[in-house]
C-alpha cells in the first residue's frame, strides 16, 4: 500500500473517531474538506472495500509494534510489555476503540475476519510472553497460558464495547493502562510485582 493511501486512511479514520462512522460514506468524505479532491476516487469505489482496508492498517500499525520490538527474541516479558503497552498509547492515543466496534453491524463480516486475525496474532504473542515470565521467575508456573491468553484477549475486546466504556467518559490510555496492570497483577510471581512496581514508577504510557 502506497504513502497517497496510508495517509488517505489515517485522514478518513480520524474523521470516523471524530464524528463517528455515519460519516464515512463515500458520498460524504467527497465533500469533506480534510480528504484530497480526486485520492479518494482514485482508490475506492465501494465503501466495504474502504472499510476493509481500514481495518487492515489499523491491524498494521498494531502488529508492526511487536515486530519493531522484537517482542520473541526479547528476555524480560514484563520490560516488553511495558514497551509494547508505551508504543500502543502513543500510536492509537486519538482512537476510540468503540468506534471499531460501530462497524460491527454495518459490515459483520469485515468486521468479524477483522477481529479473527487481530485474536489470533495477540493470542500467539501473548503466549510468547507468558512462556517467557515463566521461565524468568516473573510469572507463576502455575498458571495455563491457553486460559490467561484467552483472558487477556477478552479483556482486550472488551476496551471496544461502548456499553461499558463510553468513549466520551473513558479514553483509550485509561483504559488500556488498567487492563494491563490488572494482567500483569493476576499472573505475577512476588518478584514480579516488585519489578513491575519498580519499573511503573519510572514509566509513563505517553511521555
Amino acid at each position: 500500500m502506497n504513502e497517497e493511501r496510508i495517509e488517505l486512511l489515517q485522514r478518513i479514520r480520524s474523521i470516523a473517531n471524530e464524528k463517528g462512522i455515519s460519516e464515512i460514506t463515500l458520498e460524504k468524505l467527497r465533500q469533506n474538506d480534510k480528504i484530497p479532491k480526486g485520492v479518494l476516487g482514485k482508490y475506492y469505489t465501494r465503501e466495504g472495500d474502504l472499510v476493509k482496508d481500514i481495518l487492515a492498517e489499523e491491524r498494521k500499525k498494531f502488529e508492526d509494534i511487536f515486530i519493531d520490538h522484537d517482542f520473541e527474541g526479547y528476555y524480560d516479558a514484563i520490560d516488553i510489555l511495558f514497551t509494547v503497552s508505551k508504543e500502543m498509547a502513543g500510536k492509537f492515543y486519538h482512537l476510540s476503540p468503540s468506534v471499531t466496534n460501530e462497524w460491527k453491524d454495518v459490515y459483520p463480516k469485515i468486521y468479524q475476519d477483522h477481529i479473527d486475525k487481530r485474536v489470533d496474532f495477540i493470542y500467539m504473542k501473548i503466549n510468547v510472553n507468558i512462556q517467557k515470565g515463566i521461565i524468568s521467575g516473573l510469572y507463576r508456573n502455575d498458571v495455563s497460558t491457553e486460559l490467561v491468553a484467552r483472558r487477556y484477549i477478552s479483556r482486550l475486546l472488551d476496551l471496544h464495547n461502548p456499553d461499558n466504556f463510553p468513549p466520551e467518559e473513558f479514553s483509550f490510555v485509561q483504559l488500556f493502562t488498567q487492563m494491563f496492570e490488572s494482567f500483569i497483577k493476576s499472573i505475577a510471581t512476588e518478584k514480579g510485582l516488585e519489578y513491575y512496581e519498580k519499573k511503573k514508577k519510572s514509566f509513563k504510557l505517553l511521555s
